[in-house]
């Protein structure tokens, strides 16, 4: 069947931000916390030494949203 009838379209979302020199020497496979935010790694296909890609692979809870309802 047509798999992309499924994808949330609204699952992309692409960000611009800043970061520590240090992730300029990051390598694909390593996994990264960023701060408030949850933990990233190097998208091994899509980065460039210019602009790198982080892939969100696991989100932090918010518990505030929580507190603020």
């Amino acid at each position: 069947d047509d798999f992309l009838s499924v994808i949330n379209p609204e699952s992309l979302v692409i960000k611009q931000g800043f970061a520590e020199p240090s992730l300029k020497d990051a390598v694909a496979g390593k996994a990264f916390q960023f701060e408030r935010e949850g933990y990233f790694c190097l998208d091994s296909r899509h980065s460039t030494a210019e602009k790198p890609v982080f892939n969100r692979t696991v989100g932090l809870r918010d518990t505030w949203a929580k507190v603020g309802e």
